[in-house]
């Protein structure tokens, strides 16, 4: 853990890639999806797919926690802010994520809403204690590794009997979105979306341990393999499914052993499950709704509980009719296969969800990826031109 520039050795990155090379079977076919938007930029931006055989694919997965958060929950931070007058917090990259009418967090903000982006939870409960005449909400949003922090705050909070703090939690569930993806007709019926194994989470995983992961080799027969986020992690991950794939084995296998247990850290789950209770259905950007895959606040906390404060009803808001994030969230399709990708649609200019972090598979590529496409396509065309 003292060190990166072990973990980022280009010498063994292209090692691992001939050792892979070596050992897919000769006609076969691996796709692989990474489940994390970390992985994600990690394999953009290190150029880890040009490092790969053509018999191994990657597929983007849904994991980047921006790109799958609605427009409708979006919507109903943006008018607490604009409507109600409370004091919205939140993460950074929730400030450009594209909502209704043209607006985000960051144009609301423009247009007079009092919306803040801070660093942690902590920082919004702060901002209520130093503004107890207004109401502040945290718009809480991301996987098991953005939980923990938010359940300690509604704790201390409650605590402290802070009357004017309360949250929007959209915390999503990673095993039950991976459940989703598996029993989804592009997986499971077309086979449009194949999928021989799953690069397992880093974060999340250190939260939650690699036990949950255990259902899908056990159920699915889906090797997953938990990888950290350097590229030696990625490549060493990859390397352990082919094996499994070729061996026929189905095992939930932990790369990152510096960091991930089986049980994982049970002290941040007995937080999260003390102020936390699941919903029943969760609307996903791109999944549509997914049964037991997000959290609210349980009603020992109601006080907390903005949804249930400010009487808010949720309502889903359609994508663009031309953005693709939703099938590529799905890893139906690449950045590249959208028409706004890269000319109406950028970092700058976020149309869809999966431009606006860079965690993101659109912004990802965008970054790195298109200039390699680049290349690679002058290449080919001085070859035809020779």
């Amino acid at each position: 853990m003292k060190y990166v520039d072990e973990f980022r050795d280009g010498a063994l990155a292209r090692g691992l890639g001939e050792r892979i090379a070596a050992e897919v079977q000769p006609g076969r076919r691996y796709s692989f999806m990474e489940f994390c938007g970390g992985h994600t930029h990690a394999i953009s931006r290190y150029g880890i797919a040009e490092l790969l055989p053509p018999e191994v694919r990657m597929i983007h997965g849904p994991g980047c926690p921006v790109c799958v958060l609605p427009i409708g929950r979006i919507d109903q931070a943006i008018g607490l802010a604009l409507d109600r007058g409370a004091i919205v917090c939140s993460y950074g990259d929730t400030m450009r994520v594209p909502a209704s009418g043209g607006l985000s967090l960051m144009k609301a903000k423009a247009r007079g809403g009092d919306i803040r982006m801070v660093y942690s939870a902590a920082d919004a409960l702060r901002l209520a204690r130093e503004n107890p005449a207004r109401e502040v909400v945290f718009f809480a949003i991301g996987f098991e590794t953005t939980t923990p922090p938010t359940a300690l705050v509604i704790q201390q909070a409650a605590r402290e009997s802070l009357a004017n703090f309360s949250v929007l939690s959209c915390h999503v569930l990673t095993p039950s979105a991976i459940t989703h993806i598996l029993e989804s007709a592009e997986v499971r019926e077309w086979g449009t979306v194949p999928i021989d194994g799953f690069i397992g989470p880093a974060h999340v995983s250190i939260v939650i341990g690699s036990m949950p992961y255990e259902h899908f080799a056990e159920e699915y027969r889906k090797p997953v393999v938990i990888a950290g986020f350097e590229p030696l992690d990625v490549m060493q991950a990859l390397l352990m499914l082919v094996r499994q794939v070729n061996e026929g084995r189905a095992e939930v296998e932990n790369e990152f052993a510096r960091a991930v247990t089986r049980e994982g850290n049970l002290a941040a789950q007995q937080a999260v499950s003390q102020v936390f209770e699941l919903r029943e259905r969760f609307e996903w950007r791109g999944l549509g709704e997914v049964p037991y895959s997000a959290l609210k606040i349980r009603p020992g906390f109601a006080a907390f509980d903005a949804e249930r404060r400010f009487g808010l009803e949720y309502r889903p808001v359609p994508d663009h009719k031309q953005c693709e994030c939703g099938a590529i969230l799905r890893g139906v399709k690449r950045p590249v296969d959208c028409k706004l990708f890269g000319n109406v649609c950028t970092p700058e200019n976020p149309v869809g969800s999966c431009m606006v972090s860079t965690e993101g598979a659109c912004s990802a590529h965008y970054s790195y990826g298109r200039y390699r496409d680049m290349k690679r396509d002058m290449n080919r065309d001085t070859k035809d031109a020779a």
